[in-house]
C-alpha cells in the first residue's frame, strides 16, 4: 500500500535521529510506504552515512518525485555539526521540524505522523512554552479531546494498551484536575481505541486514584465523587468499562486478557507497569487527534546520543503502529 509516514527527527543532540534511520532502514522493506524524514538534512545525511544504514535519501521538493526516503528541513539554515546535549539550537528546531510534521498533516498529505524524541527542559530553556508533544500537538490542531495512550507487549505477545486521564502534573495536583468529564472523555477514547485496531472487543478497566481504589472512602473519596460517576456515565453510553478497580492488580488483569485497555489517573500509574512490560518496544499514540501520531516511548538519551548504540525498537514499533492505523482508517 502506497501512502506517505512522516517522521519528525526531534533533537538532534539525542538519539531521535539515530532510531529513526535504523528504524526506517528495518521496516521499510515489509512494504511500500514512503517516507518523509523531517529534520536538519546535513544531519541526516552524515547519519545515513554510518555502516548498516545508507538509505538512499533524497532531499524533498514534491510528493510526485519518484523514490521513497525523503529529507525536508523547513527551516532557511542548516544547524552546525556537533552541537551540545540540549542545545537551544536543536530544541528550536525540534520544535519547528514538529509544527511543520502537523501541518502537513493536517493538510493531508502524510498519512500519519511519527515523532522522535525532544527534550522538554531544553525546549523551556530555549524560549518556548512547552508541556510535551502531546499537548502541543494537540494545540496546532485545536483539538480538545485528546488523550495519551501507551501501549506494548511482553514477550509472549501480551499487550497493555494504558490510557491517561491526565499526563504531566504534579502528584498533588492530580485530584484538583480529575474530572468526571475528563475521564468520561478517557474511557470514551480508550474505548475507541479498541475499535481502531480492530480488536474483537473494547472492555476498558478503570483505575482507582487511592490504595485499593479507596477501600470505601477510608481514604480518599475521589473514587466515589469522580471516578465511580464516570464509569457509570460511560456505561450508560454503551460504554464497557469497569472500575474503579485498585491499581496495583489491574494491569495484572490486563496482562491476563481480562481488559482491551486500563485507564489510568495519572502518568506513573500507567507508565511504570507499562515500561515493567514493554520497555524497548511501547509506543505512545495520541488518541483524539484528526491525524495519526505515535511516538517511541522514551526520551533523548543524551549519555548515549553519537555512539550508534541506541536501541531502535521502540521507534520501529511505533512506525508499525501508524501503519496499522492508516490501513485501518484507508
Amino acid at each position: 500500500m502506497t501512502g506517505w509516514i512522516g517522521i519528525t527527527l526531534g533533537d538532534v543532540t539525542g538519539i531521535g535521529p539515530e532510531v529513526a534511520l535504523k528504524a526506517v532502514a528495518a521496516e521499510a522493506p515489509n512494504d511500500d510506504r514512503r517516507y518523509l524524514l523531517i529534520g536538519d538534512t546535513d544531519s541526516v545525511n552524515r547519519l545515513n552515512q554510518k555502516p548498516g544504514l545508507n538509505l538512499p535519501l533524497k532531499k524533498f521538493a514534491r510528493y510526485g518525485d519518484s523514490g521513497r526516503f525523503f529529507v525536508a528541513n523547513p527551516l532557511a539554515e542548516p544547524l552546525p555539526e556537533n552541537l551540545p546535549a540540549g542545545s537551544p539550537a536543536a530544541a528550536r528546531a525540534a520544535v519547528a521540524w514538529l509544527r511543520a510534521g502537523a501541518e502537513r498533516c493536517l493538510r493531508r498529505e502524510l498519512d500519519a505522523l511519527v515523532t522522535a524524541p525532544v527534550n522538554k527542559e531544553s525546549i523551556i530553556r530555549a524560549g518556548h512554552e512547552f508541556t510535551g508533544q502531546t499537548e502541543f500537538l494537540s494545540g496546532l490542531a485545536n483539538a480538545k479531546r485528546t488523550a495519551m495512550m501507551l501501549l506494548g507487549h511482553d514477550e509472549r505477545g501480551r499487550w497493555l494498551r494504558v490510557a491517561l486521564a491526565t499526563v504531566h502534573i504534579s502528584i498533588k495536583s492530580v485530584p484538583e484536575k480529575l474530572t468526571p468529564e475528563k475521564l468520561t472523555l478517557a474511557i470514551e477514547l480508550a474505548a475507541q481505541a479498541c475499535r481502531d485496531l480492530q480488536l474483537p472487543r473494547a472492555r476498558v478497566a478503570v483505575c482507582g486514584l487511592n490504595p485499593h481504589a479507596g477501600e470505601g472512602g477510608q481514604f480518599g473519596d475521589e473514587e466515589i465523587k469522580i471516578i465511580t460517576p464516570a464509569v457509570l456515565a460511560a456505561q450508560k453510553r454503551g460504554l464497557d468499562a469497569i472500575g474503579p478497580l485498585s491499581g496495583d492488580t489491574v494491569f495484572h488483569y490486563a496482562l491476563q486478557g481480562d481488559f482491551d485497555a486500563v485507564v489510568a489517573m495519572y502518568h506513573d500509574q500507567g507508565l511504570a507497569p507499562l515500561k515493567a512490560v514493554a520497555f524497548d518496544t511501547g509506543v505512545n499514540w495520541t488518541l483524539g487527534l484528526p491525524f495519526i501520531r505515535t511516538s517511541p516511548d522514551h526520551g533523548t538519551a543524551y549519555d548515549i546520543a553519537g555512539k550508534g548504540i541506541a536501541n531502535p525498537s521502540s521507534m520501529i514499533a511505533a512506525i508499525r503502529l501508524a501503519k496499522q492505523l492508516a490501513r485501518s482508517r484507508a
